[in-house]
């Protein structure tokens, strides 16, 4: 049996440029074995996941990866997705650092949760850049606001990896595509943080961005650090 997963590889933003790819594949396996996903599916009766228990290494100053995933794990989120009918069936956040290549860290926080249909991924950053400054890095971002927030629209790929459940092996390649809204946390673009949701879809077919739009409008509002003026 072969079970394949994908997550973005978010090239375009620069503050995350050097995440290896093995921390990805890490933190795919780390929330596929929380879930007992390898060898418990979730069964379509059972209740919907519940997030797992965090890593969490930053200060309290920072937005935590539990507090992300319980903002993004919503009753309501397969609804905001356009799929009613699905549930979440793996839930979880991570608060930690990212040392980029001159030794510099950098807090990220982020949640995950993925349903039969979409993976929803929620992450908040805490460099100086503005909403315009990473849009004009990214040669099809499209500016937008979201709740009265600068944001940018844009896509970026992913990476599927596929693994054999009887082997123990694990293979990587390229994936779909996924749909990101990178938002100010503020009302004005002051370079004073950003949050980004993201989808991909698990059939690679280009995610809706009316969904996106959906999903970010209700989720964001009730992220700690939030602004809404």
């Amino acid at each position: 049996m072969t079970e394949v997963v994908s997550e973005p590889e978010k090239e375009g933003r620069p503050v995350v440029q050097a995440i290896a790819a093995v921390a990805v594949f890490l933190g795919v396996v780390g929330a596929l074995w929380a879930q007992k996903a390898f060898v418990h599916p979730q069964d379509a009766s059972s209740e919907p996941a519940a997030c797992s228990k965090s890593t969490d290494r930053l200060p309290a100053r920072y937005v935590s990866g539990a507090r992300l995933c319980k903002a993004l794990n919503r009753p309501d989120l397969p609804a905001l997705l356009g799929t009613p009918r699905e549930q979440a069936e793996t839930a979880s956040g991570s608060g930690d650092w990212i040392t980029l290549a001159g030794g510099t860290k950098i807090p990220s926080p982020d949640a995950t949760v993925t349903l039969k249909t979409y993976s929803v991924k929620l992450s908040a950053s805490y460099d100086d850049l503005s909403v315009a400054e990473v849009g004009g890095l990214m040669g099809d971002a499209r500016r937008t606001t979201v709740l009265g927030h600068p944001a940018v629209l844009y896509s970026s790929p992913t990476i599927s990896i596929g693994f054999n459940l009887g082997g123990g092996k694990a293979s990587t390649g390229p994936g779909g595509t996924a749909r990101c809204l990178l938002v100010s946390k503020h009302a004005k673009d002051d370079g004073g943080g950003t949050f980004e949701v993201a989808i991909w879809r698990q059939d690679d077919v280009m995610p809706d961005d009316t969904a996106l739009e959906r999903v970010a409008e209700q989720v964001l509002q009730t992220v700690p650090g939030w602004n809404g003026n």
